[in-house]
């Protein structure tokens, strides 16, 4: 799975080493979130073409889902999800079944409630959504949680802790230090984002600057140059839907790459 991928930086990191990856750590399915994938806001067909082509399988969204109104029709055609608790008008769905090498995978995408649009209620779509998935006959889950708080995130592991495979957080762009497999399903409070990371969250730092010092709002604008960085984790699920494994892979432009094991709680 991974989290928020900002505008081209993001995608050129997707597309030179997604592929050797899924080789090396014997991937067979890659979820991503697209929310920030064109110009750092939505995504174009052009980009969802070449991340698809870059060895993604299916993405989530966000907040920023919309942000480009070309996605619209490819919420049918193709596999892309936006948040579940938008409301039911909305296009598309947040709820979505895949065929595996090793069979279904339910992917679900809900958003948190704190500094967010307004949506419904996050845990309560979740939860019902797992219901549903399981009445289906689909035993592996896995769920992109995109929100900003910390504690919105934890508590939907508490909810589904050993209901599904892995919860993800997505929507900081800064990844977290608390991989771990609790009771059957892998969790990370935000993947992070892969993009630039020499500067604002993957945006230049200017405006935020601005923003922060004179209180002047500005248009966010993603590098044409920086130093870039690809952050993925990777689950192991059973054959019952529950996580055995987890580790965080970390590839940066200048050649460095960093894999980290998930800890398994008792």
């Amino acid at each position: 799975m991974i989290g928020d991928i900002v505008g081209r930086p993001g995608r050129v990191m997707v597309r030179e080493h997604l592929p050797r990856l899924k080789k090396e750590h014997g991937i067979d399915f890659v979820t991503a979130n697209y929310e920030n994938a064109s110009h750092g806001f939505g995504l174009t067909p052009k980009n969802a073409e070449e991340l698809f082509g870059s060895g993604i399988d299916m993405m989530t969204g966000g907040n920023h889902s919309f942000d480009k109104k070309e996605i619209v029709p490819l919420l049918d055609s193709l596999p892309l999800l936006r948040p579940h608790n938008y409301p039911e008008a909305m296009p598309g769905s947040g709820v979505g079944v895949y065929e595996t090498s090793a069979g279904e995978l339910g992917v679900v995408n809900v958003m948190g409630h704190y500094g967010m649009p307004m949506v419904d209620n996050p845990f309560t779509c979740a939860l019902k959504a797992v219901e549903d998935l399981k009445a289906q006959g689909v035993h592996r889950i896995v769920i992109d949680f995109h929100a900003e708080a910390s504690s919105e995130k934890r508590a939907m592991l508490m909810m589904l802790r050993g209901e599904v495979g892995a919860i993800v957080g997505t929507h900081t762009h800064v990844a977290t230090d608390d991989l771990q497999v609790d009771g059957g399903t892998g969790y990370i409070g935000d993947i992070g984002l892969s993009g630039c990371r020499d500067n604002v969250i993957g945006m230049d730092a200017k405006i935020p600057l601005q923003r922060f010092l004179t209180g002047m709002p500005g248009h966010f604008d993603v590098p044409k140059k920086c130093k870039k960085v690809l952050q993925l984790v990777i689950f192991e699920l059973g054959g019952d839907g529950r996580c055995v494994s987890a580790k965080k892979v970390r590839v940066f432009d200048d050649g460095r790459e960093w894999v980290g094991e998930g800890w398994i709680e008792a």
